[in-house]
């Protein structure tokens, strides 16, 4: 696959007081090339708690690749390309949720924990051009994954 159809690919984490910091952004690693750059911006919850955000934006197509093909690796990944229609926005973006503990372990699972939003490639940007899009790239990406 020389290209793949998407602009970019941002994932983004909570980290709560109660959790450690390490451990989140190595969860968030799971999905990016190795030596990735992660903002991390300080916020405070409604009680006062710390809370850090860690997100990356990943732009080159060969980075955007590798964390598509990580999400790719999910056993829901034909549950993903089923829901396309509702995972997909009116501006072209694709949106899943996965679970940040199974990242911490090293697996990829549909769950609570990081945001993963992706902004397809549509000419004319059209939402339906952009489901076709993601669904041949993730059905592709799985069967390279099978192999």
């Amino acid at each position: 696959m020389a290209s793949v159809p998407f602009h970019y690919v941002d994932l983004r984490a909570f980290c709560y007081a109660t959790e450690d910091e390490k451990r989140v952004e190595a969860a968030l690693r799971h999905y990016l090339p190795e030596e990735f750059e992660l903002e991390r911006a300080e916020s405070e919850g409604h009680h006062g708690d710390r809370i850090v955000v860690l997100s990356a934006r990943v732009e080159n197509a060969d980075d955007v690749r590798h964390v598509l093909s990580k999400l790719a690796e999910a056993p829901e990944v034909d549950r993903l390309v089923d829901e396309l229609d509702d995972r997909v926005t009116e501006n072209c973006e694709f949106f899943v949720h996965l679970d940040k503990q199974a990242a911490f372990s090293g697996e990829t699972v549909l769950g609570d924990g990081i945001t993963f939003r992706a902004k397809v490639e549509a000419y004319p940007a059209k939402r339906e051009k952009a489901v076709v899009n993601a669904e041949e790239t993730l059905e592709l990406l799985a069967d390279d994954g099978d192999e």
